[in-house]
């Protein structure tokens, strides 16, 4: 097995998010009609991403950094009896935190979510936050429809922060309505990854600058942009919005064409009307938007010596729901938090692990503990694309197929649409929605951003959109997999020794 998170690869620093904004030479099974199909239609970023992968394919990395050793993470932890809780006014004292707690994670049988959320606080230096509405969004127009109805009704400021932000149909719609409320008053104040927008005309974000928007460019490909450290390989892939402090919105939905319609997902479409990629957002009110708030402020002062206007960032935030959430976020030269916290999730799982995820290359370590997982009996299912924007990622994620399914993990692939969704949900109470894709790069290159909700109302309803994607993908048999061509074999194995820039 390879132990991709401490080989180095200098001749291999892509960097990349994981859009993977170019179109590869890893040829990936297609229907006969991609837009039918909902595959990625190749913008002109993706086309740039290649010239600027042959100019970075120059770049010789000094050296490179390593995950840290987690294979005795909950021995290593000391946690407190009870796991901190915030509200509006502050942490609860223990016995009030340990009676809520007590009240909101019923349903627990044989998971211990107490003792599993003061580990994760031991583990992410993150407390939980109580008093919170979440809504589940599914695919780009439900996204996008309900991001802009709050950007809408915003009357102070919108915070917005985003991997890609294209220059088409959707993303010159959103940029109307966001000049537009500039122009209204509401100051708009906008993180852009610069390797995410590649292909992007100057003229777009030019025009947001002349109507007042504040922009900062994350990590410019230019390092004469750069007023600190140019970290090329570093990249901004958070979807956050914020707007008056008081509604926040997370996941994997970017402002793309490709958001412009629904999947298969709860659709009456058929697989003959055009199809859009399938991702997963949410949608929070109450006092754990403050949170967001905070790490857009911390991103936007790390990048830009230019200091925001003194708005109303931090609004009273009172209770407006019941559920129990964990905002975890990381960025490189952290402390991995987001792989701690899966590390965690996936080692204490006592019943099932059901993942979505596109963008599959992890490191040796966490691998195993999911292999772990399934050996002891977990129930242990994964959805993968069947097709998908990024063919060496696709391919490398196909590279663990033997392993995971030789160790009784049951492989599905999702039909019809790209697949795009970040999410998990363990024994059914544990739930995680966000940008992070189960992969080294969002694990220690990526500044990346996960919701947790514990609880077992959440959790029905991510085990609900789970099945549905089940019905709508193919299961991959050990049998059938076996059969497959050298060919494919070898672009596996190729793709899989790139793990470590995927």
């Amino acid at each position: 097995m390879l132990d991709s998170d401490r080989e180095c690869f200098p001749w291999g620093g892509i960097a990349q998010g994981n859009e993977k904004r170019m179109k590869s030479t890893f040829a990936i099974p297609a229907g006969s009609n991609d837009r039918q199909r909902g595959a990625a239609r190749p913008g002109v970023g993706r086309r740039l991403m290649t010239a600027l992968q042959t100019g970075l394919l120059c770049l010789a990395l000094s050296a490179c950094a390593s995950l840290p050793d987690l294979r005795d993470l909950s021995a290593s932890l000391q946690p407190s009896k009870v796991a901190t809780v915030e509200t509006q006014n502050g942490a609860l004292p223990a016995s009030k935190a340990q009676s809520l707690l007590a009240q909101r994670l019923r349903g627990a049988k044989k998971t211990d979510l107490t003792a599993l959320a003061a580990l994760e606080e031991a583990a992410t230096g993150s407390p939980l936050t109580a008093g919170n509405k979440t809504t589940l969004l599914f695919d780009g127009p439900a996204t996008i429809s309900a991001m802009m109805a709050a950007i809408e009704r915003a009357t102070d400021h919108i915070n917005f922060e985003t991997y890609i932000f294209d220059e088409d149909e959707v993303g010159l719609k959103f940029a109307d309505l966001l000049i537009a409320k500039q122009r209204a008053g509401v100051q708009v104040n906008i993180i852009y990854d610069s390797v995410g927008t590649l292909g992007v005309s100057a003229g777009f974000f030019q025009r947001l600058r002349d109507a007042g928007v504040n922009l900062t460019e994350f990590n410019p490909v230019n390092p004469l942009k750069r007023f600190g450290d140019w970290r090329i390989n570093n990249r901004d892939h958070r979807k956050i919005l914020i707007v008056d402090g008081k509604t926040g919105f997370a996941g994997g939905v970017n402002i793309a064409e490709d958001y412009s319609h629904s999947s298969l997902f709860r659709s009456r479409k058929t697989r003959s009307g055009e199809l859009g990629w399938r991702d997963t957002h949410l949608q929070l009110e109450g006092p754990a938007v403050a949170s967001l708030q905070w790490l857009f402020l911390d991103t936007w002062a790390q990048q830009n010596k230019n200091p925001l206007p003194d708005l109303d960032y931090f609004p009273s935030l009172p209770p407006v729901g019941d559920k129990v959430v964990r905002i975890v976020a990381s960025h490189p030269g952290g402390d991995f938090e987001i792989y701690k916290a899966f590390t965690l999730a996936l080692q204490e799982a006592k019943q099932s692990i059901h993942m979505t995820n596109a963008y599959f290359a992890p490191d040796a370590q966490i691998l195993e503990r999911l292999l772990d997982a399934a050996r002891r009996g977990i129930d242990v299912k994964i959805i993968f694309p069947s097709q998908s924007d990024a063919g060496v990622v696709y391919y490398a994620g196909r590279s663990f197929y033997t392993e995971l399914l030789q160790a009784g993990v049951r492989i599905f692939e999702l039909k019809g649409s790209v697949l795009h969704a970040k999410t998990t949900v363990v024994d059914g109470l544990w739930s995680t929605v966000g940008s992070s894709n189960f992969d080294i790069r969002s694990f220690m290159h990526n500044s990346e951003i996960n919701v947790i909700v514990l609880g077992d109302p959440f959790g029905r309803t991510m085990e609900s959109a789970f099945q549905e994607d089940i019905r709508n993908s193919h299961e991959v048999k050990l049998e059938e997999w076996e059969q497959r061509s050298p060919a494919e074999r070898v672009k596996e194995w190729s793709a899989r020794r790139l793990a470590y820039y995927l």
